[in-house]
C-alpha cells in the first residue's frame, strides 16, 4: 500500500510540473510583438488587421494656395487628417501657379516621400508631374481636378458633371416658375482651366440643349473666387439688360456674384444655381435674401482628408472596411447633393471650416 501511495504521489507531482511549464509558455506567447501588434488601434480600426503592415511613413502634399474658403478648408483637413497618425510625416506645400507646384512635385520625388497627395492648380499643366511620380513608382493619390492620364493610384473628387446637370435642373424649373415656361436668358461664370470646369459646362449644357429657349448669353471665369467672379459679372451686367439667370460653378464665386448684381441693383431681376455647400451662402437661403439663390450642390473640401486617408491605407496594404476587396479602388466619386432653402436647416453647421 505504500509503494502505490508513493507511486501515486510521483505521478501527480509530475503532472503538476509540466502542467506549470505549459502555463509559463502561454504566458511568454501573449507578450510576443505579434500579439502586440494585432491590437493597436490603427489596426482595429481599419477592420483588417491580418493585412496590416508596420512602418513609419512621410507622404507629400501638395495643393494650392488658399485664395478662397474651400481651398483653406481643403488645406486644414489635409493638415488635420494627416495629424491623426502617429506613423505618418507629412510635408504639405502649396503654390500660387502651375510652374511652382511642379517644382513641389519634383522636391517631393527627390525626397522619396512614401506616397503624393496632390490638388492640380491646372489640370493639363501638372499632367507631366503626375507622369513622373508613376515613374518614381510613387503612388499619387489625386484631389478635385483631374490629370490627363491614368498613371495615379487613386482620385477623389466630386460629382462635377453632375453638379452642372443638377444646376440645369434646377434652373429650368426655377424659370418654369418664375416664367410660366423654361425660356430665359443665362449667364455662366465658370471657374479655372481644369477637368472641373470642363465637366461642370458639359453637364450644364448636356441638360438644357432639350429646351431651345434657354439662351446662354455669356459665359467669362472667375477662377473660383469671388473677386475675379465680381468683376466678370459687373463686365456682364454692363453688356446686357435683361438677365433671367445665373449659373456660378463654386459658392465662393457666388458671393462675389451676389455683390454685383446688388451693387447694379438689380437682384429681383435674375436669380442664381451654385455649388460647393458653403454656409455663407446656406445662411443666404436661410434669410431669402435677394437675389434668390435656388440651390447650391454640395461639393466638400473634406474630400482632402479622406485622400490623405486612402493614402494611408495603400501604403499600409489594407482596403476599405466594409469593401469586400482588400485594396483601395481606383476612383471615388462623392454625391452631389442639391441644398434648397427648403432643406437649408439641416445643413447648417456653425462648426464647418466651409
Amino acid at each position: 500500500m505504500r509503494r502505490k501511495s508513493l507511486l501515486s504521489f510521483i505521478v501527480i507531482l509530475a503532472f503538476a510540473v509540466v502542467l506549470s511549464a505549459c502555463n509559463s509558455g502561454n504566458n511568454e506567447s501573449s507578450e510576443s510583438p505579434q500579439a502586440s501588434n494585432s491590437a493597436s488601434p490603427e489596426a482595429t480600426a481599419s477592420g483588417d488587421e491580418a493585412n496590416a503592415v508596420g512602418g513609419n511613413y512621410t507622404i507629400g502634399i501638395s495643393l494650392p494656395a488658399a485664395d478662397h474658403g474651400w481651398m483653406g478648408a481643403l488645406i486644414g483637413n489635409a493638415k488635420a487628417e494627416a495629424e491623426k497618425h502617429k506613423n505618418i510625416e507629412s510635408i504639405v506645400y502649396t503654390a500660387k501657379d502651375p510652374a511652382k507646384q511642379t517644382s513641389d512635385i519634383e522636391d517631393l520625388i527627390t525626397k522619396k516621400v512614401d506616397a503624393i497627395v496632390m490638388l492640380p492648380i491646372e489640370s493639363a499643366a501638372l499632367t507631366p508631374a503626375a507622369e513622373k511620380v508613376a515613374k518614381a513608382g510613387i503612388p499619387l493619390i489625386v484631389i478635385d481636378r483631374a490629370v490627363n492620364t491614368e498613371s495615379y493610384r487613386l482620385y477623389v473628387g466630386g460629382d462635377n458633371y453632375g453638379i452642372g446637370y443638377g444646376d440645369a435642373k434646377y434652373l429650368v424649373d426655377a424659370l418654369v416658375k418664375r416664367n410660366g415656361k423654361a425660356a430665359g436668358k443665362v449667364v455662366e461664370i465658370s471657374g479655372v482651366p481644369s477637368s472641373v470646369t470642363d465637366l461642370r459646362s458639359k453637364g450644364f449644357r448636356d441638360y438644357i440643349k432639350d429646351y431651345p429657349e434657354i439662351e446662354i448669353i455669356a459665359s467669362q471665369p472667375g477662377d473660383f473666387t469671388r473677386e475675379k467672379a465680381l468683376k466678370a459679372t459687373e463686365n456682364i451686367l454692363q453688356a446686357n439688360k435683361l438677365i433671367d439667370a445665373v449659373y456660378s460653378q463654386d459658392d465662393d464665386m457666388t458671393v462675389g456674384i451676389v455683390q454685383a448684381i446688388k451693387d447694379a441693383k438689380r437682384q429681383d431681376e435674375m436669380f442664381i444655381v451654385s455649388s460647393g455647400g458653403m454656409q455663407e451662402i446656406y445662411k443666404m437661403m436661410k434669410e431669402k435674401a435677394k437675389p434668390e439663390i435656388v440651390v447650391s450642390l454640395t461639393y466638400s473640401p473634406t474630400m482632402s482628408g479622406t485622400a490623405v486617408k486612402m493614402a494611408t491605407l495603400i501604403l499600409e496594404g489594407k482596403g476599405i472596411e466594409g469593401f469586400w476587396e482588400k485594396s483601395v479602388p481606383h476612383h471615388i466619386v462623392l454625391e452631389a447633393t442639391p441644398v434648397t432653402p427648403d432643406n437649408v436647416d439641416a445643413y447648417l453647421n456653425p462648426d464647418s471650416k466651409y
